[in-house]
């Protein structure tokens, strides 16, 4: 149960202090936003609750994979938002739409070359 504890704690520091990062400035923010700071969380909650080695390779693996669909967003969002001013959160929804449609087209792809990701 402590471990729970302390995996929340610890998730939700990095959370809160990014964003109160990125609420100061900007482009240090997104930097820190930008590096994979989930995945490692992810990585060592699972080594140090002893999975697997192939589950925590595994899951390095898939994530390369499924961070690929979402970078038009990154794209996208500024231009609907910034340039043409829709709103945040029909913003947010088109983007959200565009991720799953690039995932879709990730995973028919992938398939092709073996590639599960469904």
């Amino acid at each position: 149960m402590l471990q729970l504890i302390v995996k929340y704690a610890v998730t939700a520091f990095v959370i809160v202090v990014v964003s109160e990062i990125a609420r100061r400035a900007e482009r240090l923010g997104a930097l820190i936003a930008a590096l994979p700071f989930v995945t490692i969380m992810v990585m060592i909650w699972l080594y140090l609750e002893h999975a697997p080695k192939e589950k925590i390779t595994a899951h390095a693996f898939y994530t390369f994979w499924y961070v690929l669909p979402t970078l038009p967003m990154f794209l996208l969002f500024p231009w609907l938002y910034g340039k043409l001013d829709i709103g945040f959160w029909p913003s947010l929804g088109w983007c959200a739409a565009l991720t799953m449609a690039c995932f879709a087209l990730t995973a028919l792809l992938g398939a092709k070359f073996g590639l599960k990701l469904w």
